[in-house]
């Protein structure tokens, strides 16, 4: 028998496909946006299943429903969408936090923040484990996102410490796949779209700085997991160890695509990390959890949906 879950931010890119994950687990799904950056397209294909509900509210004011567990997802989470309206992303994530973890409380339901390896800052350490406390410019052009994330993870382990409020915290590392949005500025989406186009593939900086990229179906059955695993009280990365630099991804995306786009360089924004990279021990023993899906496999799958979405 299944359990009545809340996913905010539930026709985002990561959140449509929990819904997914959660329906076919047999779960009712209430799914809450406000579709600043999420797309009714997302989820249009679950409007006929009788255990899905799509509730239009922005988590900044308070929500009041008899459920049994909250995936608190809702934010934008690209640099494009979160600098359009710092004020506003930064409200998401203290206000909407505030007011899902007091619902979860009030309900006796478990609470799982999805938080972001962007509290890590630019790092100092890599690969990051997650005691390490990170390097944040608290006033730089991220900070509504990275301190907002940093300051959520903090209301949640207080509201455990104080009300014993069953929490899990994920640590999300760069995930891609189908239903990013074409213009969200993140590199996967950014790199396909321009070389499906025939437009120059822009890196930025010299191309050395590193990421790791994590499919979209892995993250997701990491989330399940860890939601469903007892007492987990600390936070847990969630991502793909195996990190690749961002000239080798231009040029492996190129290959793929066939694309006779040319590379051209910009200069990198500030604050941006020169490398990001999980340490995921905490997932493989605690959830018996790490990644499947190959770098080549994901990015084909995530070519084929651009190549349909753009016509």
């Amino acid at each position: 028998m299944g359990i009545r879950l809340l996913v905010t931010g539930g026709a985002g890119f990561l959140g449509s496909h929990l819904c997914d994950k959660l329906l076919n687990l047999n779960h009712e799904v209430i799914c809450v946006d406000n579709f600043y950056t999420g797309s009714s397209k997302n989820i249009s294909h679950l409007r006929d299943f009788k255990s899905f509900e799509l509730l239009m509210h922005d988590i900044t004011f308070p929500l009041y429903l008899e459920i049994d567990g909250i995936f608190n997802l809702a934010c934008p989470a690209s640099p494009i969408q979160y600098q359009k309206n710092p004020v506003q992303t930064f409200k998401t994530n203290i206000n909407g936090a505030i007011n899902m973890l007091g619902l979860a409380k009030r309900t006796h339901a478990r609470f799982l923040q999805a938080s972001t390896s962007e509290i890590y800052g630019d790092p100092s350490v890599s690969p990051q484990p997650e005691e390490y406390w990170g390097n944040v410019n608290p006033i730089g052009l991220r900070s509504c996102y990275d301190e907002g994330k940093r300051a959520a993870e903090t209301l949640t382990f207080d509201y455990h410490r104080q009300f014993g409020t069953d929490i899990r915290v994920a640590r999300i590392f760069n995930t891609y796949g189908p239903r990013m949005a074409p213009d969200d500025g993140r590199v996967v989406s950014n790199f396909i779209v321009q070389a499906l186009t025939g437009e120059p593939i822009t890196i930025y900086g010299d191309g050395t700085q590193t990421r790791s990229f994590c499919y979209v179906d892995d993250l997701i059955e990491g989330l399940v997991k860890l939601y469903f695993t007892e007492e987990i009280y600390e936070p847990v990365n969630l991502g793909n160890p195996q990190p690749v630099n961002i000239l080798n991804l231009a040029e492996e995306i190129i290959d793929l695509t066939k694309s006779k786009s040319k590379i051209v360089m910009k200069p990198l924004p500030t604050d941006d990390p020169k490398q990001r990279e999980p340490i995921i021990t905490k997932a493989e023993q605690i959830l018996k959890w790490k990644p499947r899906v190959s770098r080549q496999e994901g990015l084909l799958k995530t070519i084929d949906f651009f190549k349909l979405s753009l016509g």
